[in-house]
């Protein structure tokens, strides 16, 4: 990755100084300022279905900051989910699935919170419920991660740390229509939830991996089938 990147915010508000410590611990990677790389993402997530929205563009330099990204091949699905579930509310529908979270919080679980900045998928509405299926058991691994890529997930940039926050600053607010941006917004989340109603559809594969297999064979990090699963 490049030293100094372009990145935007998108907001239904012009926002010049983004404030550390602010925002929702209810995120995907908990409190921080979520941004990303397209200014097309970035309108979409600013505009509600009557309201319109901003992208607000900065700069960010990267040198001296410590990076998560979540897309190297150092990390693989289980990694992001065990994040998510670490700060997302999900539905715990019986003891297998609460066993297998906990279990992925053992072994998959990284060291997230000691980054400036994090870089990984973006959980909204239709990929939450890709990852709360998986988590009970109603969607195999293979089918999450097919599902997710198929869905065309949009990927975020996460500033964590007060030296994130000093090495962001603020160009301009480029106006989001939401009678474009909107909808262009809900035909993505449209064509994710068909990706995921196409993987649910398809018959079981008789060597499909869901998260009671992964409690039952004790996965960790370095095995060679999970390695398998990431790189299809």
């Amino acid at each position: 990755m490049k030293d100094n990147i372009i990145i935007y915010h998108g907001s239904q508000n012009v926002i010049s100084a983004p404030v550390f410590g602010k925002g929702n611990v209810r995120n995907d990677y908990g409190v921080g300022f979520y941004c990303t790389e397209s200014l097309e993402l970035a309108k979409g997530w600013a505009c509600a279905e009557n309201k319109n929205g901003y992208a607000n563009r900065y700069q960010l330099e990267l040198t001296g900051l410590s990076v998560l990204n979540l897309s190297d091949a150092d990390y693989n699905i289980l990694n992001w989910l065990s994040i998510l579930l670490k700060n997302r509310i999900f539905k715990v529908s019986n003891d297998i699935a609460e066993e297998g979270r906990e279990y992925l919080f053992e072994h998959f679980l990284p060291a997230y919170e000691k980054f400036d900045v994090m870089i990984g998928y973006r959980a909204d509405d239709s990929y939450f419920s890709f990852a709360n299926a998986f988590l009970n058991n109603a969607l195999s691994l293979e089918q999450l991660e097919r599902a997710m890529y198929l869905g065309k997930l949009g990927e975020q940039i996460v500033l964590k740390s007060k030296h994130a926050f000093r090495q962001i600053v603020f160009d301009e607010a480029l106006p989001a229509e939401r009678k474009l941006y909107y909808p262009k917004e809900k035909k993505r989340d449209e064509q994710a939830r068909a990706a995921y109603r196409q993987e649910r559809k398809k018959r079981r594969a008789s060597d499909a991996v869901y998260l009671v297999d992964i409690l039952r064979e004790e996965w960790k990090e370095d095995d060679p089938r999970l390695q398998r699963n990431v790189s299809q």
